[in-house]
Order: structure tokens, then C-alpha cells, then sequence
């Protein structure tokens, strides 16, 4: 079990992490999204003893991740898989975290073989490593504890699909299990299949939280019209709520009650669905709009 409780962050005048309180639950997948400089790692820092917060707290197991004996048998972190000693091979990593955990150098073999590594591989430097790999050599080294606990910042960058599928069935195999998994990922995609749970942070602040379903659900609908600013201004003359997204609209109306006033109107549909099958990715742009560099593209000058 994770908890956080009214974790706050700031360096200098700028607020990293903003009262931000959530927990992860045994036997789930929890991801952790939000845009870049959101907070996530800068929270996941401070879960792992990295990084002391200036309010609030994060509990591993109910204790302060510093007072947890020989914590990498309870808890296992991956912050930054380029952040391992370039020199050593991957096999000496594996084996020196065997020796200071007090664990059987059989889980080093254990664990090469768990992540795909071969015997070769294992032998090179660090520093020959492709980014897979390391991802590889990480997940590795936050496993061989046997911890009931994972917290992983993007496990998934530089991993091929085939890897990307093979990290998805032992996460999701690790959660069936009983195990703790908190997942921060940009792949959008990945996190909608695996994840139980879902936690968006935006400019240091929990936007939404809750299960996949349940942030998914009841969102209104869809719409794309030929004239998206004149089904716009006919949806709004109806009583209904109309924003921007995407190449079309987001209403809160379902999708009968806008068929009838583009009938009504005479405009012409490309394409009509309710919201929650627009799925994650729409959903994290609208929740997370103030807090992305890019911003969100609109369309058709419907604010």
C-alpha cells in the first residue's frame, strides 16, 4: 500500500508538488500521468526517499520509506534507468544489490532471465547498453528483492513494442499476485490497458483520480461536423455545454440529443460517439489543458 498525504514541494518560487493526495492499493495497477513538469517524478522522489518534502508525507507499507528495513526487499524503484553505474556490467549491478539486500546470488540468474537479458548481454558495460536494456536491467533490480511494492517512473521509454508487451503481462501479473504498482508513463495507451486505477496530476495539483471506468465514463459525447462553429452555436442555443476538442466538439448532451439538433440544423456529421469511447488520451488533454507547454489545439473558434 502506497499513501500520500497533502504532499507539498517547491524550489525556490516555484510550487513542484501542491497538497497532492492519493493511494495505491494492493493487487492494483495505479498509473500516474500527467504532463511534463506536472509533479509526478518530483512525488515519486519523495516516496523512495529522495527528495524530503516540505509538507505532508508518503507512506511505503504504512512507515516513512526511510525506516523501512532493508527497503529493497519491500519496495522496489526505478526513477531512471540511465541513472546505473555506466562501468559495471549488468550482471555486477544485480549482484552487488544481491549482496547488500543479503540475497542468493541465485536471484541474479533469476532475474536476468526473468527480464530477457542473456548471458552476453549481462556481461556488458553498462554503458553499451541501449536504452531497452537498461529499462530491462532496472525493472531487474527493482524485482530481485521480491518486493510486494513497485514504484516505476516511465519503465516503458526506449522499449520496443514486443518489450512494451512483455513489461505489461509482468505488471499485470505482479498486481494479480497481490503486488503494488504505481506506473508514471506517457504512453497513454499502455496505461489505459494496464491500469486498474488512475491518478492526473497538473501543475502540481491531483486533477482526477479514480478507476479507468470511472473517469471514463459519462463524459458526454463527441462530435465532428462539417460546420463543428455552427453545430456549436445550435448545441448552445439548446441549453447545452460545448468545448473544443480535438478536430470536433466535446458536449455535454448524449449523442441522440445532438443527432436531433444537427438534424434540426441541417448540418451534415462525420462523426458522432459518446466521449468515453474517445478513451485516456482525450480524456488527459482536456483534465491536463492548463498545464501543457503545447497547449490543446482547438478548433473552428469554439472556446
Amino acid at each position: 500500500m502506497i499513501t500520500v498525504e497533502h504532499l507539498s514541494k517547491t524550489y525556490g518560487a516555484y510550487r513542484a508538488v501542491d497538497d497532492v493526495s492519493f493511494a495505491c492499493r494492493p493487487g492494483a495497477v495505479t498509473g500516474f500521468l500527467g504532463p511534463n513538469g506536472a509533479g509526478k517524478s518530483t512525488t515519486m522522489r519523495i516516496m523512495a526517499g529522495l527528495t524530503r518534502p516540505d509538507a505532508g508525507r508518503a507512506l511505503i507499507g504504512g512507515v516513512d520509506y526511510h525506516d523501512i528495513p532493508n527497503p529493497g526487499t519491500q519496495v522496489g524503484v526505478l526513477l531512471d534507468a540511465s541513472a546505473q553505474h555506466a562501468g559495471r556490467t549488468g550482471r555486477e549491478i544485480l549482484t552487488l544489490s544481491a549482496l547488500t539486500m543479503g540475497l542468493p546470488l541465485s536471484r541474479v540468474d533469476d532475474m536476468l532471465n526473468l527480464v530477457s537479458l542473456s548471458a552476453d548481454e549481462s556481461k556488458r558495460r553498462v554503458r553499451n547498453y541501449s536504452l531497452g536494456m537498461r529499462q530491462r536491467l532496472g525493472i531487474a533490480n527493482a524485482l530481485i528483492g521480491d518486493p510486494k511494492i513497485l514504484i516505476l517512473d516511465e519503465p516503458a521509454n526506449g522499449l520496443d513494442p514486443a518489450g512494451i508487451h512483455w513489461m505489461r503481462s509482468l505488471l499485470r501479473a505482479y498486481a494479480d499476485q497481490g503486488g503494488t504498482v504505481l506506473l508514471s508513463s506517457h504512453l497513454l495507451h499502455e496505461i489505459e490497458i494496464i491500469a486498474d486505477e488512475i491518478i492526473v496530476i497538473g501543475n502540481g495539483r491531483i486533477v482526477a483520480q479514480g478507476t479507468k471506468d470511472e473517469l471514463l465514463q459519462g463524459a458526454g459525447a463527441y462530435v465532428q461536423a462539417v460546420d463543428n462553429p455552427g453545430l456549436a452555436a445550435g448545441l448552445q442555443q439548446a441549453g447545452h455545454t460545448v468545448s473544443a476538442s480535438g478536430e470536433g466538439l466535446r458536449v455535454d448532451a448524449e449523442p441522440l440529443q445532438i443527432g436531433q439538433v444537427a438534424a434540426a440544423g441541417g448540418h451534415v456529421l462525420v462523426e458522432l460517439r459518446r466521449a468515453d469511447s474517445a478513451g485516456l488520451e482525450e480524456m488527459f488533454l482536456q483534465l491536463t489543458a492548463g498545464a501543457q507547454r503545447e497547449g490543446v489545439v482547438t478548433t473552428g473558434g469554439v472556446a
